[in-house]
């Protein structure tokens, strides 16, 4: 009650008080459904300059994405992020894998 009454004194809008109440039902969803807030937090601030860069990046090359894959420091980030995926994902399919083999 005392967030919409703020929102609202601050804008003078009740649009901006349903604003803030969908994203207090949206924030208290991913509450229940156990979600970290800080990698949607990362997301939202470096997302605009992660944009930004790429699309300076393919300006620079007339749109060709091969630049990622000639320059040494850019393959070895995505190489690096490859394994990384690769780490986070592999336990939970071998534990999926080995479950549905459990239950045949």
């Amino acid at each position: 009650m005392f967030c919409g009454i703020g929102v609202y004194t601050v804008s003078n809008s009740a649009a901006a008080v349903l604003l803030a109440a969908f994203f207090g039902v949206l924030g208290y969803v991913f509450t229940r459904l156990e979600c970290e807030p800080a990698p949607m937090i990362l997301g939202f601030v470096l997302g605009p300059l992660m944009e930004d860069n790429l699309r300076r990046a393919m300006r620079i090359s007339s749109g060709d994405p091969m630049i990622f894959l000639n320059r040494p420091i850019s393959l070895g980030l995505l190489i690096a992020a490859l394994v990384l995926l690769a780490m986070m994902t592999l336990p939970n399919i071998r534990s999926k894998r080995e479950k549905a083999f459990e239950e045949s």
